[in-house]
């Protein structure tokens, strides 16, 4: 099974639309998995080679790309000298 089965089965279902709004309005926050709710995107952009390899270093430590990130943000705080947020 795909790890994105259950994203792409939670986007087939209609999601039911708040009180008051006209029932072709979707809500903003419908499709929004919950591992999200509250969380705002980082991202940025970069050449093809620099993902290849993040990619590759996130399947060497069985880990994911995002918790990756994670330890670069906080080395990168730590480095500053401003707290690590250690949030994955």
């Amino acid at each position: 099974m795909s790890r994105f089965a259950a994203i792409k089965s939670e986007k087939a279902k209609p999601a039911p639309a708040p009180a008051g709004a006209a029932p072709d309005q979707e809500s903003p926050t419908a499709a929004k998995p919950l591992a999200r709710m509250g969380k705002k995107a980082v991202s940025g952009y970069f050449s093809p080679d620099v993902s290849r390899g993040l990619h590759l270093l996130a399947l060497e430590q069985g880990s994911s790309l995002q918790a990756l990130m994670g330890e670069a943000f906080d080395d990168l705080m730590r480095k500053y000298g401003k707290h690590p947020f250690g949030e994955r």
